[in-house]
């Protein structure tokens, strides 16, 4: 009788080796041997852990691919394939060039699986001691330490890109989930609320079309620059209350959006000033181009209204805001805004600290009390504890 296979393997070290090895059978009963590439015992556990999984999902071929494909190969598949338009924006493809090119120039020779957390960190902490250099015509020049917003982007693409390896089976997990940001980055990500006081000041002191602009993003929650700017008459269906948006950031981006009365109004009153050329926001230049950026009317717009400055994409934060806070449910709220990961709305959510702040401020100390108050406004008279 043939003895049974044992199909969990094991590691172990070959006579004059430090580094640990693993043997496996795959999904063939082919027998194999690899290096661990470590001489830590656990981590050689763990990485023969990470191979029979990846055999029993049927992903081990493409793991094994993974070992040997380098960080450059990689930085120019996913260029060619993840990053051009229409799957990403040319604004995107252009931060994503830029970023690789200074992450090419540490990782480029590196095998992907081989590239760890503390590698990334490394270089996190190395990118921000260097300086911006700005090329003239007698060469580089040297300025300010570079900002850590600068330096967080890169490691956003970083991990964007290996998200996608991962999905593709070609890494086991993103070593970018135990990098930990060794700098303070403030305000980011830190969507800002517009108040209905604010909204009121800004309009006030904006011109017609950035008025409405203000009020379409509000209360549809269109993207600015990518859905808004280059709108067409013909995508306008104000008898139904609805515009169709056939472009976006995501997939789930492009659909029949319905409007609010005071988002028909907004329309209306830009139709009637946009002239006769297809857009509803013609660029300054020609009838035949659309508007590409609001930046400068909009910092001079809140100078003018006496607000603090915010961005203008905030305004499709205060519409995710408001529906969250008139009781609508974040599953709905997600679709609302169009967007593919529920997790997205996250970042919209951390608004509501202003809101919720507002609500404990209403907190009845006095529920249930028999006329005791207990260093609160007191209603009745009656005995109290550090009243005012």
């Amino acid at each position: 009788m043939a003895r049974p296979r044992r199909d969990d393997g094991g590691v172990y070290k070959r006579e004059g080796s430090k580094v640990w090895w693993m043997r496996y059978r795959d999904k063939n009963g082919v027998r194999r041997r690899e290096s661990t590439l470590t001489e830590d015992w656990g981590e050689a556990q763990k990485c023969l852990r990470e191979r029979l999984q990846a055999r029993d999902n049927n992903t081990l071929p493409a793991l094994r691919r993974g070992q040997d494909l380098a960080f450059g190969e990689w930085s120019d598949f996913y260029l060619e394939n993840f990053s051009k338009p229409p799957f990403r924006a040319e604004k995107t493809h252009a931060v994503n060039q830029r970023a690789l090119k200074h992450l090419r120039t540490v990782f480029d020779p590196a095998k992907l699986a081989e590239i760890t957390a503390d590698d990334i960190e490394l270089y996190l902490r190395r990118r921000l001691k260097q300086r911006v250099r700005r090329p003239t015509k007698n060469g580089f020049v040297e300025k300010g330490v570079l900002k850590a917003t600068t330096v967080h982007q890169e490691l956003r693409v970083l991990r964007r890109m290996l998200n996608v390896a991962v999905r593709k089976k070609l890494l086991f997990a993103n070593p970018c989930g135990g990098v930990e940001f060794p700098a303070r980055v403030d305000g980011f990500f830190r969507p800002h609320y517009m108040t209905w006081s604010e909204q009121q000041k800004i309009e006030f002191s904006a011109p017609d079309y950035l008025r409405n602009v203000i009020r379409i993003i509000t209360e549809t929650g269109l993207r600015i620059y990518k859905e808004l700017t280059p709108m067409k008459r013909d995508q306008l269906d104000l008898d139904n209350g609805t515009v169709w948006i056939p472009d976006s950031k995501t997939p789930n981006g492009v659909a029949e959006v319905p409007l609010t009365e005071i988002a028909i109004e907004a329309f209306r009153s830009q139709l009637a000033i946009c002239g006769s050329g297809p857009y509803l926001f013609p660029s300054d230049q020609t009838a035949v181009a659309h508007q590409t950026t609001f930046k400068t009317v909009w910092r001079l717009t809140i100078k003018r209204a006496g607000v603090p400055y915010f961005r203008i994409y905030d305004l499709r934060s205060t519409y995710a805001t408001r529906l969250s806070a008139g009781g609508v449910a974040d599953e709905w709220v997600t679709q609302l805004l169009r967007q593919g990961d529920a997790k997205v709305f996250k970042k919209y959510s951390q608004m509501k600290l202003q809101m919720k702040r507002e609500a404990l401020a209403k907190l009845n100390r006095q529920a249930n009390e028999g006329g005791f108050s207990f260093g609160t406004a007191q209603g009745q008279s009656g005995p109290g504890f550090g009243t005012v």
